[in-house]
């Protein structure tokens, strides 16, 4: 698999970055043509991402999309994706999945201004996130680990093909975990739990986080090493806080690598 991260900026887009979006591709067979293609999952769309994704895929090549929660520095370009699909080129592209806590339709329509009339009908197909569920997408499963957020929120966990060789035949399966927007919690650990990759949350400082909202480094890091992940990435970094900070935190509490997540960064794993 490869992470690509296209908008790491916490709550809101920043002078260097977009709001959270992470592009995660793999090599994978599609059984409706019987061929080998890279499949792409988006993890959130927050504002600024749409644009900034395009310089990496044709949006028209998008698989789906994962809402973590329906806060809009989340999910703020979703309508950008709903006006590429239905009056751009992607009108031509079948529904695609939009998967989300169960008030993610009505959000939508909320943020496009439209009302329940509206169905999206041609542009998605929408899918609840329920807490331990897991599902196919391609060469991907997907299954939602509860999180601890002012709304109804999930982290993401993903297994796929390890690396991102298309002459990787080995079948080795690499994981991944996204924690989306949540403090410190069991279900978030447990999702986690021995994951090659932990892309985590740090959004503020010890000083500025509230319980029950989002983690500062320092639980990011508390989570990595109880999860006993493989390495860490911290992002969702107010763009007024240190990201060092962060990642110094972290290191305090565990021993594995701690990267920062900055836009355009791409991992193989």
């Amino acid at each position: 698999m490869r992470l690509r991260i296209i908008g790491c900026t916490g709550s809101m887009s920043g002078p260097d970055s977009p709001a959270s979006c992470y592009l995660l591709q793999a090599h994978g067979p599609d059984e409706r043509t019987g061929r080998e293609r890279t499949w792409n999952l988006v993890l959130d769309m927050g504002p600024g991402s749409f644009g900034e994704l395009w310089r990496y895929i044709e949006p028209s090549n998008l698989d789906a999309v994962i809402f973590s929660h329906c806060h809009a520095d989340h999910m703020g370009d979703v309508i950008s994706l709903h006006v590429y699909r239905r009056w751009g080129p992607g009108a031509y592209c079948d529904p695609m999945v939009l998967a989300g806590p169960a008030c993610l339709p009505g959000r939508v329509r909320q943020i496009d201004g439209v009302g329940e009339e509206e169905s999206y009908s041609t542009e998605f197909i929408f899918k609840e996130l329920k807490d331990a569920q897991s599902w196919s997408l391609g060469p991907f499963t997907v299954s939602a680990a509860q999180a601890w957020h002012s709304v109804p929120a999930f982290g993401v966990r993903i297994s796929g093909p390890s690396g991102f060789s298309k002459d990787d035949t080995s079948g080795s399966r690499s994981t991944f975990f996204y924690t989306g927007d949540t403090d410190l919690c069991d279900s978030i650990v447990e999702g986690a739990r021995g994951v090659d990759l932990l892309l985590s949350e740090a959004g503020f400082t010890e000083e500025d986080t509230v319980e029950g909202i989002h983690m500062d480094g320092s639980r990011a890091g508390t989570l990595a090493a109880r999860a006993e992940v493989g390495r860490v990435i911290l992002t969702h970094i107010q763009p007024w806080n240190n990201p060092e900070g962060a990642r110094f935190q972290a290191k305090q509490v565990y021993s594995g690598n701690v990267e920062l997540a900055t836009t355009g960064m791409s991992v193989d794993f």
